[in-house]
């Protein structure tokens, strides 16, 4: 069943579309990650399902309920957590999550939450004194106080070290035991491989590709590849030969990709076409496909694009438009 449903969504600033005709759905009580560059239209998106941003067009539901029409009941279903923050830089730490737990019926205990995102200890300091990533998990806390059955995290682990990082990541696993809702957005592509349920990535205000992380892969010709670094502008065209017609391609720079599993014949094979040409090979890596790989590959115009992963089906209508 779906929680969050995004149909034809379009944001516009002035001439800019910052979101075009945008569909996904998230499914309750599981953990989704909408990714993207800079840019891509993220954080506008999650505006618009919290009720703090207009579309131009489309049509949102949230728990069943219309961001802007049902605005002062939703309000009472989500915890925000917005990418700036949202904290009087005077307030007081543990005044900020105790004032938030007195709005609702039966909030989570604020030492609980204080505890659980490694925050014990700081309650009397004012957010200006807090670091970057002890805000952040300031911000979590009060996302999370009012029990909400959809919580929006935008940009969770930005700033955060990695023993934050672990406190976030246990917490969102505790969400979707508890059958939370979690739409996230970030910029930490390992860390959307650690936690995602289903992964939601757009480009250019468009949706690219939807699915689980395996779905994902299998879109791919193959979900394993050998990836290595050597010469910048190897012959490519002669090593695939010396690998039997395999594709191999130029990603960036010195890094090349052939699309395929590795084999004991096929890794020497490589290595033996580099030492009779000279070339030192500095990397060599192989197995599945991660996250980064795929999400470079679809949103990046200048790498190699032998994935070809199209939309997948998933919002109120057809997801039929790509980058």
């Amino acid at each position: 069943m779906a929680a969050i449903e995004v149909e034809r969504l379009t944001i516009r600033y002035g001439d800019v579309t910052a979101v075009d005709e945008l569909s996904f759905t998230a499914e309750a009580g599981q953990v989704t990650c909408v990714l993207g560059r800079n840019g891509a239209g993220k954080t506008s998106t999650i505006e618009a399902l919290e009720g703090l941003r207009r579309p131009v067009t489309g049509k949102l539901a949230v728990t069943g309920l219309d961001p802007q029409r049902d605005h002062r009941l939703l309000v009472t279903r989500i915890g925000v957590m917005l990418q700036d923050g949202g904290m009087h830089p005077a307030a007081r730490a543990g005044e900020l999550v105790h004032h938030a737990a007195a709005l609702y019926e039966a909030p989570r205990a604020a030492d609980e939450l204080f505890e659980r995102l490694g925050l014990v200890g700081l309650e009397r300091r004012t957010v200006r004194q807090l670091s970057g990533g002890e805000q952040r998990r300031l911000a979590m806390a009060l996302a999370l106080v009012g029990r909400p059955q959809v919580a929006f995290l935008d940009e969770p682990t930005a700033g955060v070290d990695p023993a934050g990082r672990q406190q976030i990541r246990a917490m969102v696993d505790e969400l979707r035991a508890e059958g939370v809702t979690v739409l996230l957005s970030t910029h930490d592509l390992d860390e959307a491989e650690r936690v995602a349920d289903r992964v939601v990535i757009i480009d250019r205000g468009r949706l690219v590709s939807s699915g689980s992380l395996d779905e994902l892969r299998s879109s791919a010709a193959t979900d394993e590849e050998i990836r290595f670094r050597a010469t910048a502008g190897l012959d490519t065209a002669a090593l695939s030969e010396r690998l039997g017609g395999l594709p191999v391609a130029a990603v960036r720079g010195d890094e090349y990709l052939v699309g395929t599993a590795a084999t004991p014949a096929l890794v020497a094979g490589l290595t033996a076409w580099l030492a009779e040409h000279d070339i030192v090979l500095t990397d060599l890596r192989t197995g599945r496909r991660s996250l980064e790989d795929i999400f470079v590959r679809l949103t990046d115009p200048d790498s190699h694009d032998d994935l070809a992963v199209p939309p997948r089906s998933g919002g109120i209508a057809e997801e039929v438009e790509s980058a």
